[in-house]
């Protein structure tokens, strides 16, 4: 397979349409679950999405270190490129790297104005993301005016951007950590567990109120399974 029936085939085309086309340009994505249950797994096939497409991707993460990041996008890599016999993989992804930086910051000294900052200098520098990707932000910490400054960045400069955020179950509704952001937020997603796959469930999709869809993801590889 080459790269471009790679992307055409891509899990995340049906991602995209079970979710009314998506996050798109200028709009905020969050994906909320319980630790340790594939939400960087998806942030990371999104931002490889991308990064086929010729995107150029920001990948912030407040959890993890860089090598770690990068080891996630390795790895899925590879499982994607092997599950689909992908041509040339070693030439496909050095041109994957070259287009993402992996930027690590601690929220406690490291606030949301500061993040828009260095993603503008990296823009001014050469480096324009159309994508985000912001990993393991703590929504109890933020302020809502924080998330108004992002949704503000993402309308001006056309930037895709998604979130995850530990939240616990939400048998009683929307994430209480995410209520205050609720309004500029355009598409919640909750992962929950099954005995056989991970479910993923919307809680909000741009108008659209609770409902659920087919997508889940694969308890072996974190994978988006495929229909």
């Amino acid at each position: 397979m080459v790269k471009q029936d790679l992307i055409e085939r891509s899990p995340v085309r049906n991602f995209e349409k079970s979710l009314g086309g998506g996050v798109k340009a200028g709009e905020i994505g969050v994906i909320v679950s319980k630790k340790g249950l594939g939400k960087t797994s998806i942030l990371v096939q999104l931002g490889i999405d991308k990064l086929l497409q010729g995107s150029s991707v920001v990948h912030v993460s407040f959890n993890q270190q860089a090598s770690y990041v990068m080891t996630w996008y390795e790895d899925i890599f590879g499982e994607l490129a092997k599950k689909k016999n992908l041509d040339k993989a070693a030439e496909v992804q050095e041109d994957l790297i070259s287009k993402r930086i992996v930027l690590n910051f601690n929220q406690d000294s490291v606030k949301t104005a500061q993040v828009i900052k260095t993603i503008k200098a990296l823009a001014e520098g050469g480096s324009k993301p159309e994508a985000i990707i912001i990993d393991g932000f703590n929504f109890s910490k933020a302020n809502p005016d924080s998330m108004k400054e992002m949704k503000a960045f993402a309308k001006e400069s056309g930037t895709v951007i998604w979130y995850s955020a530990n939240a616990e179950s939400t048998d009683k509704g929307f994430p209480a950590a995410l209520t205050p952001f609720k309004t500029d937020l355009d598409v919640v997603l909750y992962l929950d567990p099954k005995s056989d796959c991970i479910q993923i469930q919307v809680l909000k999709e741009h108008d659209k109120g609770d409902y659920s869809t087919e997508l889940k993801l694969d308890v072996k590889t974190l994978l988006i399974a495929e229909k």
